[in-house]
């Protein structure tokens, strides 16, 4: 959302908020639009799977004066000290540094633990220590698991079919718990496949969609695991942004709980490949796109995914501004930018 939006719901007196994986594809998102719209950021990353690049493009983006209201922390969330540090004198966290990934959990399960888990109860012993307001964290749409109802909605969770899983249903429990006995607010969000600038389009557990634009523009061919119409609710970056900031900032009724975010409408795989095809095209007609392939069905995958997101819009005021079409279009645009100089993405300083 451009400042002028996020100023109409913030608060007229910045605020310090503290975002932890800041380096990463969604905090750093979230620094750039705290910083646009006036308010105190502190950011807390190690590295280990964010950028050094991602928060100079921010600092680029929002100037020297925007950027004299941010601090940076270089820090493991694993390390209580360095938590501790990242919060004292907040207002708000938003928590996003972990581990993701589903294939990347089962094969290493330890560290999926020990950062989404034991980094987790880190942040909330730390921002229960400072006195911080409000603790907002990521959650994620693998905790329905194998429940089979479409939409999904809150409170109907099935068994996860994954590490990963596991340790995002963990942190629900845990969070609600650090608020029924220490009083510190905490709302919970439910990410759907979120996608859009700065993410990630190398590595071997790369989200599909950079993945796959990354692919296309080396000339490779996209794998598609199953038949293609595993289903999901892609959520635009701008639509993840606006949900942590209004929840920063919703209600003490609103608490407590967590919230699904996404579009509210799904799309196959094999649709979405289609429409990155046709959206790279449309920009890059020069370009000879190879067709995908198929693969086996990826294990832990869940098969359809949809979101209700009637909770959000209702209890924290969240209107999604971009559908999945909206923000692809919006992405293309900004990975073709992005790698026009380089030989290609894969080959940048992304990877």
């Amino acid at each position: 959302m451009p400042p002028d939006a996020l100023r109409s719901f913030l608060p007229a007196e910045p605020l310090t908020w503290t975002v932890t994986g800041c380096a990463g594809f969604i905090g750093s998102n979230l620094v750039e639009a705290l910083l646009s719209a006036g308010h105190h950021v502190v950011g807390l990353d190690d590295f280990s799977t964010g950028y050094r690049h991602n928060l100079d493009d921010v600092i680029g983006r929002v100037g020297a004066e925007a950027t004299a209201r941010f601090t940076f922390i270089e820090g493991d969330i694993r390390d209580l000290d360095a938590c501790r540090r990242a919060c004292e004198g907040a207002d708000v966290v938003l928590h996003q540094a972990a581990l993701g990934s589903v294939p990347r959990s089962i094969e290493d399960p330890l560290s999926t633990h020990a950062v989404n888990v034991d980094g987790f109860v880190n942040m909330l012993v730390a921002a229960r220590d400072a006195g911080v307001g409000r603790f907002v964290y990521a959650s994620s749409s693998s905790v329905y698991g194998d429940h089979p109802g479409l939409p999904k909605v809150e409170a109907e969770v099935g068994t996860p079919l994954s590490p990963y899983a596991v340790s995002k249903r963990t942190d629900e429990l845990y969070a609600r718990t650090f608020q029924d006995h220490y009083g510190l607010e905490v709302i919970g969000l439910r990410y759907f496949n979120v996608f859009g600038r700065r993410q990630d389009p190398s590595g071997a557990y790369a989200a599909v969609i950079p993945k796959w634009i990354g692919q296309l523009l080396d000339g490779d061919r996209p794998m598609i695991f199953g038949d293609g119409e595993t289903s999901r609710d892609f959520c635009y970056i701008a639509n993840v942004v606006q949900a942590n900031l209004r929840a920063g900032i919703a209600p003490s009724d609103a608490t407590g709980t967590v919230y699904n975010i996404a579009y509210g409408d799904r799309t196959t795989l094999n649709g979405l490949y289609a429409a990155i095809v046709q959206n790279i095209e449309a920009e890059r007609p020069d370009l000879t796109l190879p067709e995908a392939e198929y693969g086996p069905f990826r294990s832990g995958d869940i098969r359809h995914s949809l979101a209700d997101i009637g909770q959000a819009r209702a209890r924290i005021g969240y209107a999604p501004t971009h559908a999945a079409a909206d923000g692809l279009r919006e992405a293309i645009s900004w990975y073709l930018a992005t790698y026009a100089s380089s030989p290609s993405p894969s080959a940048s300083s992304v990877g």
